[in-house]
């Protein structure tokens, strides 16, 4: 059922940019706005891009936050009022929104009652809401969940492996029920019990004509060669097969059903609906489809469920969750009890709702808000931990970041064939940060290791949206917290190693990437291994690209490129990878004629006042071949006896001893 095929079946040679907006970042902020101006009770936070329910009372009523990259209207802002959600986060289009974004939605909606945050299973949303649980929890004491819908049966078991089922529009049926517990003021423990009973009993399959185009970007050739795809994903990941031509509606809807229903497959069997009391049916429009023939798609799919034994207690039909104006539908089918139906059918104030209340309570208060993100503790770098040589961290973190840009147009041109093309893009604008603060709020001689690290650390926070940016947020956040419990005056290389391993092993702690995985991991974990057991910088980047190249044709485990057709993995390497190889290789050019020179010239300016303790400051470098020689020249050339060179050296080959 599920073979790819190929064929050359196409609705036309050209595609074009059907949008009416050229800039897709302030298109999301002027759709969130428009809602504001719709829906008289709603809050929108222009800083966050976060839509809240005036009236939700977080005391009383457990808070439920979902959100995810803009591009599904109306979820999930539009799933925001009485009845349903609390807020709802937004992200640039297809793109996770930041850490810092939904931890502030929990603080300024969330509260006693507790916090819920509803999630499509996306690796990127996964590890932004985890983390942003995490802080709140510690920040304010208050109970956050994280509930993972995932509902997609077009990618088996097998296929999706340690990623799991993709969350598709069952993720609405989710909102609802829960929105309506809430109102109610059932417990955060009873909602956490029903929502997880609804995700068990959740399945949808979609079904697109080609990919979409995304509003602000130039358009993909390769989107010219329109096919009906089943199971495709809302963010054009690939389905489970292509069709050579366009079948009847009663064949597409007899795949799709199998898809859902058979209980003797073993790859999709995921839910049986043989003793279900009752059920509910969503037929949704993936955005392109008109309403007149989802009126008629959902009167067949509704006789074909009553000949396979199957009468739905509710069915639910119009836009509930898109992939932009994508040419399609979904069929969701939830195995349901009586409280389910109940919460179904109960009032709701959200606009987006097929079924909306008028009953609304306008607020009176402002209603578009731009507020500052509220500083917390972990917001200031502590000042403790071993200090740097500032001239070489400059050096390095500037150069690691050059290297990445310069990059970044073989990463992107690689992610389009093994994921969404963002990869390159997203290091980008995280290179482009760093450079930013680094010119802004360049490290000097009091400037601990760990300080200049977390302030990497908050501007990654700040840029980097998607995987990634989770990725690299959470580790410099774990390598400036292992620095700033490291002793000694000055960091050595050592002690960077010790701290990037700490902050590899919490990074694991939070993924279940490894080696073989066929991700940026691939890179990153020999070239913390090969640092921490030799102390040798250069054979740690020799390690990483070794690891890069490891993964060309590599079959992905993890993350969106595992929805990729394999034969595309045997093309390039993991975009990912790529990345971390072009940041190592930028740290290791401190080894270089330029490095050197920038580190004798730290040494002459610190020559007047040498101790032992400034030869031990000296050596925190993470190049111990270069130390004999140069310490020996660099007391020469500062002009002082032959005597005290000697003394000097001698000084300095017991430092690095311990490097």
């Amino acid at each position: 059922l599920c073979r790819s095929q190929q064929g050359s079946a196409s609705r036309g040679s050209t595609m074009t940019d059907t949008s009416f907006f050229s800039d897709g970042q302030a298109l999301v902020v002027d759709s969130l706005q428009g809602l504001v101006d719709v829906s008289p009770e709603l809050v929108f936070n222009k800083t966050i891009k976060t839509i809240s329910n005036a009236h939700h009372d977080p005391s009383n009523h457990v808070t439920l936050i979902s959100g995810g990259g803009a591009g599904h209207e109306p979820a999930h802002a539009a799933f925001v009022g009485r009845g349903l959600l609390s807020a709802a986060v937004s992200g640039n289009i297809f793109a996770s929104p930041s850490v810092s974004q939904i931890v502030e939605a929990i603080r300024t909606v969330g509260g006693s009652a507790g916090t819920i945050l509803i999630v499509k299973n996306y690796t990127g949303d996964i590890f932004h809401f985890h983390l942003a649980a995490e802080k709140a929890r510690a920040r304010w004491g208050h109970r956050v969940e994280v509930l993972v819908v995932g509902d997609d049966v077009a990618v088996g078991r097998q296929r999706s492996g340690k990623v799991g089922r993709r969350g598709l529009a069952g993720t609405v049926l989710v909102h609802k029920v829960l929105g309506s517990l809430s109102a109610q003021g059932k417990s955060i423990d009873e909602l956490l019990s029903v929502g997880k009973q609804i995700v068990d009993g959740l399945v949808t399959c979609g079904v697109s004509q080609g990919h979409v185009h995304i509003p602000g970007t130039a358009v993909d050739a390769d989107a010219a060669n329109v096919k009906i795809e089943l199971g495709m994903g809302i963010h054009n990941e690939p389905g489970c097969q292509v069709l050579d031509s366009k079948p009847s509606l009663d064949s597409l809807l007899n795949s799709m059903l199998d898809l859902l229903l058979k209980a003797d497959d073993p790859d999709r069997a995921f839910v049986n609906f043989d003793d279900a009391k009752s059920s509910v049916l969503l037929v949704n429009n993936l955005g392109g489809t008109s309403q007149l023939e989802l009126s008629a798609i959902t009167r067949h799919t509704v006789q074909k469920l009553n000949s396979r034994g199957i009468q739905p207690t509710r069915i639910l039909s119009g836009t509930l969750m898109t992939s932009l104006d994508a040419s399609g539908f979904s069929i969701t089918i939830l195995k349901a009890t009586d409280e389910i139906i109940a919460s179904l059918d109960s009032p709701t104030t959200a606009i987006g709702w097929p079924q909306p209340y008028s009953a609304f309570k306008p607020h009176t208060g402002e209603r578009v808000l731009e507020s500052a993100f509220e500083k917390s503790s972990d917001n200031t770098s502590k000042a403790s931990g071993p200090k740097l040589i500032p001239q070489a961290f400059n050096f390095s973190v500037t150069q690691a970041c050059q290297a990445l840009l310069a990059a970044e147009p073989q990463i992107t041109h690689d992610d389009r064939i093994v994921g969404d093309g963002d990869c390159g893009a997203t290091l980008s604008r995280g290179a482009n940060a760093v450079l930013k603060v680094l010119s802004e709020n360049p490290v000097t001689e009091s400037t601990t290791a760990g300080a200049a690290m977390m302030s990497i650390a908050h501007a990654i926070e700040e840029s980097m949206d998607g995987t990634s940016g989770a990725l690299y947020e959470l580790f410099f956040t774990a390598f400036a917290a292992a620095l700033q419990t490291s002793s000694g005056e000055t960091v050595s290389t050592e002690i960077w190693s010790q701290a990037a391993g700490s902050a590899l092993e919490r990074l694991q702690a939070m993924t279940p990437a490894r080696v073989g995985d066929r991700t940026v991991m691939d890179a990153l974990i020999p070239f913390i291994d090969t640092l921490q057991k030799e102390g040798d910088l250069a054979k740690a980047v020799e390690a990483a690209r070794k690891g890069r190249d490891s993964t060309k044709g590599m079959e992905a485990s993890l993350g969106r490129a595992v929805y990729v057709a394999g034969e595309n993995w045997a093309k390039v390497p993991d975009p990912g990878a790529e990345g971390f190889v072009a940041i190592a290789e930028g740290i290791a050019k401190l080894s270089s004629e330029e490095g050197h020179c920038i580190l004798k010239q730290h040494g002459r300016l610190r020559m007047t006042s040498l101790s032992n303790t400034s030869i031990g400051m000296l050596c925190a470098v993470d190049c111990k071949e270069l130390l004999g020689n140069w310490l020996l020249k660099l007391a020469y050339d500062s002009d002082a006896s032959i005597d005290k060179a000697l003394s000097i050296l001698a000084i300095g080959k017991d430092s690095i001893k311990g490097l």
